[in-house]
């Protein structure tokens, strides 16, 4: 009986110790690069101090092809660089409900349809929703293209550039 305790206590230790190395470890292990999303707020104010193009993933939470570009696209090391380094990138849900002020008109969310819509959305597509799309505005906040539906990494950057490129 004794012997069997031994044991049991024995293996116990063991397997504990393993796994808080397992643990540190990975509590050790550097985070992964990742797209420095912020609001449109953030954006508009950070574009007031060190005018900058503006990216934004004009998303919803119920959009399938939204959560693929989020898993596929947007996780890529070059897309992760491109937009970090080129842009304010920024995430905007277009069935939040807090109004907006952007340049200098304040946009709220109106129950439209199934869900409804953010207005601002709604103008930032040109009166033509679908999701995923992607806005990018030069540094005066004017509108340079509007990138729509998923869209793998190189078709993704290719796109990108060409848009911001051309103006």
């Amino acid at each position: 009986m004794r012997k069997s305790i031994t044991i049991s206590l024995l293996v116990l230790a063991v397997l504990s110790f393993g796994f808080f190395t397992i643990n540190a470890q990975s509590a050790e292990a550097p985070a992964a690069p990742q797209i420095e999303w912020m609001t449109i707020e953030e954006a508009l104010a950070a574009n007031e101090e060190t005018p900058k193009k503006m990216f934004i993933d004009v998303y919803t939470d119920w959009c399938h092809w939204c959560k693929v570009m989020d898993d596929k696209t947007f996780s890529e090391a070059e897309v992760i660089d491109y937009l970090n380094d080129n842009f304010y990138p920024v995430k905007f849900n277009a069935e939040q409900k807090e109004p907006i002020t952007f340049k200098g008109q304040t946009y709220e969310y109106t129950p439209a349809g199934r869900r409804g819509i953010h207005l601002l959305a709604y103008a930032l597509l040109n009166k033509q929703a679908s999701y995923p799309s992607f806005v990018v505005l030069d540094e005066e906040l004017n509108g340079i293209t509007i990138l729509k539906g998923f869209q793998d990494k190189a078709k993704f950057l290719g796109n990108l550039k060409r848009a911001t490129s051309a103006k």
